[in-house]
């Protein structure tokens, strides 16, 4: 060493020191407990925490070779276990084209068999890089050889697994790939992750998918990345790990943004409307908070499928049809009567506009004109805008055009988006379906070669086919009563009354005659609140003598205290009952006929359904001119009282779940619309249906001022509603019109 310069000695001291350096580095990371899990599966055999054991959550032996496609490891926490994590497991986790495990902190344990990881020495604090990194060793050490790609997802993503499977299969897994949404971080962080001009991560809240290629480079160097964190984003590490030992970044495509859909609209995104091209074109959908909605989004895929099966349904009518039409000497199908039962005469006849042929003037469907309203020969107002129901329908229908138009869009270097319909037409043909005929303007947009933007405009001749009528009895048997303990259930008839007498003794007599005489199940309860117009005498002689003639019905008068109120009246009638009787509340003004019980019956289901029946109103027959020649039901008689929720029908203990009627309400209206909402904001189903059972037959209506506001507008809005039909004010102005002109000559 003596003829070896000082230089010499002191560079070859320092690499000495750096490799002892080093050494002790190694082993102290070795014995560290952060990186104690980085072993075989082994290390995961004493996690017992959750039902379903490691041992069973690593076996893929029931696995067939086509379902070794794809395996995807659900980042979730302890908190979420029995709300995101089961919400995937129930819906599309059953349908993955591989295998899913659920990866939470070591502590974790679910009450349901989840496929759960509890990762050692791992917390459910954030941000989770440590969760994510082991994740992806665990991911490594047991399915390496077993899958072509692994997927990092998240536990508020929803996950269409059939388009997954076919974008997978469609690109290359025997190569590096890391694939995804391409990130860069938000405005506030641009420029404060340390990521070089040519780096980006995917974004992993719609998820990250790696091939195997990809997971083998980059799980040696898993240490190394998450003892250099630059970010507390545990996608943005994984990205930068992936960048430096693998060499790839993430996919640099536009066309991901869509696939894998990630929206910044906040937790309230995909809680609205779900017919929009952004929903119907992406693989992942993130983020989903909330699970009913993760289920509901399964529901709306699980319906553009049942929509798909009957649109092939359709076509091999068409070909059942054509085929017979080609072969009808041979007859085919032998058996005549199975294809008249399919009705594949008109199932199967294509989608033109003159299929049906009117025979008289009276059969001729009628076109409505829409524009930025809706002109139509069958409403009284010839000219209205367009309802919620047809706004949706016209929008759904110009949606799934646009997807027919840009379907090969991809091939044919151009998109076609819309902008406006300048008008249309639109009927309905009862056999055959919805027909439109629309103008649309579009703008063509080619980005392929000659780049070009311009505005067209393009006819659309569409029909929307009915298809074969399909019935499905939706009646459990544990739960719901069969059939004819349903048509013998006895229905308790709820009436307030307060006043109106004449009223009172009509409505006794209509139940006597359609209930009482025929035998029909029904109690009735009437609470009287004494009034200074009636005698109260009269009124409770009235019913006793009732009483007297049909001893075995159940007919009872309680009187009620203090000023009137309906809300009050029929928590009192209600509670005189048991609290699983069937209750029936209605006013005295009502006139009921025998089909009506019936479909309270049907209509009324108990902890799932109540029935608010839509209600025939009648008009004031002093403007009703040949008033014995006006059918009953009809728009000169009288109107459907859409805005009118006090008759109802709902199991005793259904009322009492919602929280009953709210007895701080004087006098009449408002307490129904209450108890509609509450029904509405509870887990019972509204069934709303007009009844023709049902008439409310005309009486003059006085509103006090002494009402609350809006309970005073609510009673004048009913007031005018019941005077006459459009029509018939329309010919009361025009006549007064002309005499007021005469009279001025």
């Amino acid at each position: 060493m003596a003829g070896i310069s000082p230089v010499w000695r002191l560079l070859f001291g320092a690499i000495i020191g750096f490799i002892i350096t080093t050494k002790l580095r190694y082993i102290l990371l070795q014995k560290s407990p952060c990186f104690a899990t980085f072993g075989k599966s082994a290390s995961f055999q004493n996690q017992s925490h959750s039902e379903t054991l490691i041992e069973d959550v690593v076996n893929i032996s029931e696995l067939s070779e086509d379902k070794k496609l794809l395996f995807i490891g659900v980042m979730t926490a302890q908190k979420y276990l029995e709300t995101r994590a089961l919400a995937i497991h129930n819906t599309w986790g059953q349908t993955v084209p591989g295998k899913l495990i659920f990866f939470s902190s070591s502590t974790s344990k679910s009450n349901f068999p989840l496929p759960l990881v509890p990762l050692k020495n791992v917390d459910d604090s954030y941000p989770p890089q440590k969760k994510s990194f082991l994740m992806l060793k665990f991911m490594h050490d047991n399915f390496i050889d077993d899958f072509e790609w692994f997927m990092r997802a998240d536990d508020d993503v929803y996950i269409r697994t059939e388009l997954l499977e076919k974008f997978l299969r469609s690109v290359n897994s025997s190569k590096p790939q890391f694939i995804g949404q391409a990130g860069l971080g938000n405005k506030a962080e641009f420029g404060q992750l340390s990521l070089q001009p040519d780096e980006n991560f995917c974004m992993g809240g719609p998820g990250m998918i790696l091939s195997r290629d990809t997971l083998r480079l980059v799980i040696p160097h898993i240490r190394y990345c998450l003892k250099n964190l630059y970010s507390t984003h545990e996608d943005v590490e994984v990205g930068r790990c992936v960048r430096k030992f693998v060499g790839i970044p993430c996919t640099w495509s536009y066309e991901m943004q869509s696939i894998f859909y990630h929206s910044f609209s906040g937790e309230e995104v995909f809680t609205g409307r779900l017919k929009t091209k952004e929903i119907h074109r992406a693989i992942t959908l993130h983020p989903i908070k909330q699970p009913p909605y993760l289920y509901r989004m399964h529901s709306y895929f699980h319906g553009l499928h049942t929509q798909d099966l009957r649109y092939n349904a359709l076509n091999l009518y068409r070909d059942i049809l054509e085929m017979e039409n080609l072969l009808q000497d041979t007859k085919p199908f032998g058996n005549n009567d199975l294809i008249n039962h399919y009705n594949i005469s008109i199932l199967g006849m294509k989608p033109v506009l003159n299929k049906f042929f009117p025979v008289n003037r009276d059969e001729t469907l009628t076109w409505d004109f829409i524009s930025k309203h809706i002109f139509s020969i069958s409403s009284i107002n010839p000219k209205k805008r367009l309802e919620a129901y047809q706004q949706l329908a016209v929008s759904d229908v110009v949606m799934e055009v646009m997807e027919i138009i840009n379907k090969y869009s991809k091939q044919r270097g151009r998109v076609i988006d819309f902008k406006e319909i300048l008008y249309g037409y639109i009927r309905e043909n009862p056999l055959f379906g919805v027909d439109y005929i629309l103008d649309m303007l579009l703008t063509y947009r080619k980005y392929r070669g000659k780049k070009m933007t311009v505005p067209v405009r393009r006819h659309a001749y569409l029909q929307k086919a009915f298809s074969q009528l399909e019935f499905k009895e939706d009646i459990n048997q544990n739960s719901v009563p069969s059939l004819t303990d349903m048509m013998n259930t006895k229905i308790n008839i709820i009436v307030p009354l307060y006043g109106r007498l004449e009223n009172f003794k009509r409505f006794l007599n209509n139940i006597e005659v359609v209930f009482l005489k025929t035998g029909e199940k029904v109690h009735l309860a009437v609470v009287y609140f004494e009034s200074e117009q009636d005698d109260s005498t009269e009124t409770k002689m009235i019913l006793e003598d009732l009483k007297r003639r049909y001893p075995a019905y159940d007919l009872r008068l309680i009187e009620a205290k203090g000023p009137f109120s309906r809300a009050v009246a029929l928590e009192v009638g209600a509670k005189a009952f048991s609290p699983y009787s069937l209750l029936f509340f209605v006013d005295v003004d009502i006139v009921l006929d025998v089909g009506v019980l019936n479909r309270i019956r049907l209509n009324t289901i108990k902890s799932k359904q109540v029935y608010f029946p839509v209600v025939f109103s009648e008009y004031d027959p002093e403007y009703l001119e040949n008033d014995s020649e006006i059918p009953s039901l009809s728009e000169e008689r009288g109107y459907w009282r859409q805005f009118g929720y006090g008759i109802v029908s709902i199991y005793n203990e259904d009322l009492r779940q919602v929280g009953g009627f709210d007895t701080s309400i004087r006098g009449w209206g408002k307490e129904d619309v209450d108890l509609y909402s509450k029904v509405v904001r509870s887990n019972l189903t509204v069934l709303r249906a007009a009844d023709p059972g049902i008439v409310h037959v005309f009486h003059p209506i006085t509103c006090s001022p002494e009402l609350e506001d809006s309970q005073y507008e609510m009673c004048w809005g009913s007031k005018l509603s019941s005077l006459a039909s459009q029509k018939t004010l329309a010919k009361i102005i025009l006549s007064n019109k002309q005499k007021y002109l005469s009279s001025r000559e």
